[in-house]
């Protein structure tokens, strides 16, 4: 949160600015524009930030500029999409009265259009992150021995999950996860359509599969997409809400993608052709939405083929939207503890609602570069004693 203050205490002054430029008073402004951070994971911190907001006769357009200003000098980030919603929530609250909404609005459009430029701006993956994707053949021949010492938390319910691979590849690259989730009492449904070219022609076939899935069951269904497979899983969650229980992707783009800078870039041929142009500005957009359910990315800093921040969804959005950091290759995720871990842990936690962690999966978090992170030597008395 801390490194977020100064985007925060920005856009609170701009949004309570709107508020009461539409006619409500400041206190009544500062209740709505909190209870509009309702769902947002730091919503004590940023309420207290909006109780201090004083206005001055700052203009909206300065104030605007000023936050544009903040988010282009901390660089392209997911998160900057949360400010653009809540704005356009806060434009829609009934309260207020029709004042001035013709202005508000396009402040709200050249907000939203500098946040897509920013965010326009991810580098490609650096040379040498893409040379460290030949460790993948070394992650996956480890894993062959390695399977059997991950520890296993099992779940008392049989919930369906549907795995889809990566591009170029099948179901045979969801091995491990398909086997592991297996074990811990999760059926788990193969993607059957053969080699993944990320074809729109195979996103019928695949809501077809979760239909049958969904009515053997009578349940909702969780989807688990790696790279070109979480691509299919978020449209499909978008589309059918009333049908997934969760979104989990691993490496997956899962915005961005139009101006997507990757050494793969005919992995993006179904929205990025020029056949299917028309065609791909749907899924574009559809993609860039956020789906209104329990969403898990897991991501690794070292990817040699996707950009980083392209497979972070917009944590600050929801408190149901995670962002989950492994160490490994892109092509490699698939033969990753790590990886396995998160995704069972993220099924346990959003299907069961438990949220308490075991000393073994507080054990676990040694592995995850989150924890490497931290500061102190607290970081290791908490792994016993939080």
């Amino acid at each position: 949160m801390e490194s977020n203050k100064i985007v925060y205490t920005s856009f609170s002054k701009l949004a309570v600015a709107i508020a009461v430029s539409q006619g409500a008073s400041l206190p009544k402004a500062k209740k709505l524009i909190i209870k509009s951070f309702e769902r947002h994971p730091f919503h004590k911190e940023v309420s207290k930030i909006i109780k201090k907001v004083k206005l001055n006769k700052e203009n909206l357009n300065i104030l605007s500029n000023n936050c544009i200003s903040i988010c282009e000098d901390f660089g392209p980030d997911r998160d900057y999409i949360t400010l653009v919603l809540l704005l356009e929530k806060i434009y829609k609250i009934e309260e207020f009265e029709a004042v001035e909404k013709d202005t508000i609005l396009n402040i709200i459009h050249k907000f939203k259009a500098a946040i897509e430029r920013i965010n326009a701006n991810i580098p490609a993956p650096p040379l040498y992150n893409v040379i460290l994707e030949t460790r993948a053949i070394a992650e996956w021949t480890s894993m062959f021995w390695l399977y059997p010492f991950i520890p296993k938390h099992k779940s008392n319910r049989e919930k369906p999950v549907l795995l889809m691979p990566p591009y170029l590849g099948n179901d045979n690259s969801t091995t491990f996860v398909r086997k592991y989730l297996k074990s811990l009492g999760f059926k788990t449904y193969k993607w059957e359509l053969g080699v993944n070219m990320i074809n729109s022609k195979s996103l019928p076939k695949l809501i077809e599969k979760l239909d049958e899935i969904f009515e053997k069951h009578q349940e909702k269904v969780s989807l688990v997409g790696w790279s070109g497979g979480g691509i299919f899983a978020k449209i499909i969650a978008n589309r059918f809400p009333d049908k997934v229980a969760q979104l989990i992707t691993i490496g997956s783009p899962v915005w961005g993608v139009k101006n997507m800078k990757t050494p793969i870039i005919q992995t993006l041929e179904f929205i990025r052709g020029a056949k299917l142009r028309e065609r791909n500005e749907k899924f574009i957009k559809e993609l860039e939405e956020i789906p209104n359910l329990p969403i898990t990315c897991v991501y690794t800093k070292t990817d040699g083929l996707i950009p980083w921040k392209n497979c972070m969804e917009a944590e600050t959005y929801r408190d149901d939207i995670k962002n989950v950091e492994v160490f490994g290759s892109h092509c490699g995720l698939g033969a990753n503890a790590t990886v396995l871990l998160t995704v069972a842990n993220a099924l346990n936690a959003n299907i069961e609602l438990n949220t308490k962690k075991s000393i073994i999966q507080k054990v676990e978090t040694l592995f995850f570069p989150s924890f490497w992170q931290k500061k102190g030597v607290s970081k290791f008395t908490n792994l016993i004693f939080s």
